[in-house]
């Protein structure tokens, strides 16, 4: 594999249905192990495109194919990050460690002291993913309607 570009809101990009494609098969190993089902079960490519209007949208592409891509915005003094995806058949090379790293260039240029994500408690590969990546836990939240946490949410400074 090629040396691979972070773009950050890319202007030329439109295929939001490619995007969506790419969360969804990121995110597969997830579906029957967490409860509720993530937010990417309900949000469509129209979902996403305006998510990435609203947002800071990172990309990275192979051939013009989305691979690799993150959300992103101020939350305070933190900078939250999500939808953090990486196509099945390119993991392991390094692609969420350069998103993660140009979010974090990013939100320290707008002054943010941290990195937030949130994971699910049930994906315990997950934690460890982002203790590797300098992510320490913060909190444990519950989603509406239920009574133990259900996500967990890490930082890392930036």
């Amino acid at each position: 594999m090629t040396a691979q570009i972070v773009e950050s809101n890319p202007a030329d990009f439109e295929d939001f249905i490619a995007l969506h494609a790419l969360i969804s098969d990121a995110f597969a190993f997830m579906e029957g192990r967490i409860d509720p089902p993530s937010s990417i079960m309900a949000m469509g490519p129209d979902g996403l495109r305006a998510k990435a209007m609203a947002e800071d949208f990172f990309l990275i592409r192979d051939v013009g194919q989305p691979i690799a891509c993150l959300f992103g915005q101020p939350q305070g003094a933190v900078y939250y990050v999500g939808k953090l995806a990486v196509a099945p058949a390119y993991r392991r090379a390094g692609l969420a460690r350069a998103l993660l790293d140009q979010a974090s260039h990013h939100a320290r240029r707008l002054g943010h002291t941290a990195l937030e994500l949130q994971t699910r408690v049930a994906l315990l590969e997950n934690h460890t993913t982002f203790a590797r990546l300098g992510f320490y836990q913060t909190a444990a939240t519950a989603h509406p309607g239920y009574d133990q946490p259900t996500s967990l949410t890490f930082q890392r400074p930036v």
